[in-house]
C-alpha cells in the first residue's frame, strides 16, 4: 500500500472494520510515527507481560497506565516504556499480539514508534472484540473510553466511544503527526494516521474526515466486502 497525499500536503491512511463480518473500508497506508498514540500499546504489553488483566498489575502501573491513556502523561508513559523493557520488551509484545508493522521506537523515543492502520485495526481488536485475546482487555477499553474531553477528538468525530489520540510536531521539519484510533459501540474499529501538517488543526481536521468516511464506508459495504483499498502501487488524489 502507499501513502495519501492531502490538498495541504499531509499524508494520511484510514481503515475501519466491522470484527466478525468481513467487511472493511481502507485508503492509504504505509509506516507513520504513532506519538501518544503508542500509549496504548505501552499498556497492552505491560498486560502481555504480567498476565492476569488488571489484577496482575500494581496499583501504581494501573495508575501510571490511567495517566497515560486518560490524560495521554507523558511521564506515566516513559515509566511505562522503561517498565516493558524498552523497545525489545515492546517489541516482543507487539510478536505476542500478532502485530506485524509495528516496531518500538527505540532509546526512550517512544513516541517515535512506527506503524500502520493496519496493526493499530489489529491492536484495536484485541482490546475490544469479542475474541480478543489481550489479558485485562475489558479494564483497557474502560480506559480509552474516559479520555478527558479536551482530547475527545478524531476518531469520535465517527462515534468512537473508546479512543486514543496522538499528536506530534517533529523537531527535524516542524510538520505535525495526528493519529487517532478507536471502538464505536457497535464494535466498529478505525484508525486514522497521518503527518506533514503545517498546523495540527490541519490534522485534525482531516483526521476527521477521513474517520467519518471509513466508518460511513464500512456501513455500506454489506455483511462481506471492502471498499476503497489501495493496492500496492496505486495512488489516491485529493484531500482527506
Amino acid at each position: 500500500m502507499v501513502e495519501r497525499r492531502g490538498r495541504v500536503g499531509g499524508r494520511l491512511a484510514v481503515a475501519a472494520v466491522r470484527p466478525g463480518t468481513g467487511a472493511a473500508a481502507v485508503r492509504g497506508g504505509g509506516l507513520f510515527v504513532t506519538a501518544s498514540v503508542v500509549k496504548v500499546d505501552l499498556v497492552a504489553a505491560l498486560l502481555v507481560q504480567r498476565g492476569g488483566g488488571a489484577g496482575g498489575l500494581t496499583a501504581g502501573e494501573r495508575e501510571l497506565a490511567e495517566a497515560a491513556i486518560v490524560r495521554s502523561d507523558n511521564s506515566a508513559a516513559s515509566e511505562l516504556y522503561r517498565r516493558v523493557g524498552g523497545a525489545p520488551g515492546l517489541d516482543a509484545a507487539y510478536r505476542a499480539l500478532g502485530l506485524v508493522e509495528t516496531t518500538a521506537g527505540r532509546d526512550g523515543y517512544w513516541g517515535l514508534t512506527t506503524t500502520g492502520v493496519g496493526d493499530r485495526v489489529r491492536l484495536l481488536r484485541q482490546v475490544f472484540a469479542a475474541d480478543g485475546a489481550l489479558p485485562g482487555r475489558r479494564w483497557l477499553a474502560g480506559l480509552m473510553g474516559r479520555v478527558v474531553p479536551e482530547q475527545a477528538w478524531g476518531v469520535s468525530a465517527a462515534g468512537a466511544t473508546g479512543l486514543k489520540n496522538g499528536w506530534l510536531p517533529r523537531s527535524a521539519t516542524g510538520l505535525w503527526v495526528v493519529g487517532s484510533f478507536g471502538a464505536l459501540a457497535d464494535g466498529t474499529l478505525v484508525a486514522v494516521l497521518s503527518d506533514g501538517w503545517r498546523e495540527m488543526a490541519q490534522g485534525v481536521a482531516a483526521v476527521e474526515t477521513a474517520a467519518r468516511w471509513a466508518v460511513a464506508a464500512v456501513g455500506t459495504v454489506g455483511a462481506v466486502g471492502a471498499v476503497g483499498t489501495v493496492g500496492r502501487g496505486d495512488r489516491t488524489g485529493g484531500g482527506s
